[in-house]
């Protein structure tokens, strides 16, 4: 794993080889540099790691995704920003299923470092709303179902948002218990 900043140097290395290679009339190379120089950019920007982790998840190897997401041994070095947002934002999903607090603090992150498209903020910011209904903070989890749907602009998470909204009636309700009045058995005598 390469720190960012080793990317942005291999960058500009192979940009001043284009030069020299444009300067020496030889255009090829020149141009063989320059998209050599753009993939560096582009890998600044995308890390290579995380895009490996998303194929993974796409084919749903959780464990595979763990794995590539476990190569970045330093984030805060190694990606960018919003690259760092990605990586919690995954690592939030692969603990969400057996460790609810930790995959909290991961979506957290994820949401305070941002995430570069708006559905993956409202799927973080739903899972938010999930594990905070689960732990009885409803306006909590009210508050962020809200941010979801506003984020959720192509509607792609509609059918959780319902799913969840419903579930939040349920828990909102107040059970009834069954057994007194007339009907019950202390009623009865």
């Amino acid at each position: 794993m390469f720190h960012k900043n080793i990317k942005l140097f291999f960058a500009a290395l192979t940009i001043g080889l284009a030069v020299w290679q444009f300067i020496e009339g030889n255009i090829g190379n020149g141009i063989m540099f320059v998209l050599l120089a753009g993939i560096f950019i582009f890998l600044y920007f995308k890390n290579e790691i995380i895009l490996l982790a998303f194929l993974r998840l796409r084919k749903q190897d959780f464990p595979g995704a763990k794995k590539w997401l476990d190569k970045i041994k330093n984030p805060e070095a190694s990606l960018v920003r919003k690259q760092q947002g990605y990586y919690n934002y995954l690592n939030g999903l692969m603990v969400a299923q057996t460790n609810m607090n930790e995959a909290e603090k991961y979506f957290k992150k994820a949401v305070s470092l941002g995430l570069n498209m708006d559905t993956d903020l409202a799927m973080a910011k739903l899972n938010l709303a999930g594990i905070a209904m689960t732990k009885n903070r409803k306006r909590e989890a009210e508050m962020l179902l809200a941010d979801a749907k506003k984020l959720d602009k192509h509607n792609m998470l509609d059918d959780q948002i319902k799913m969840m909204k419903q579930q939040m009636k349920r828990a909102g309700v107040p059970r009834q218990q069954f057994g007194g009045g007339r009907g019950g058995r202390r009623g009865r005598r």
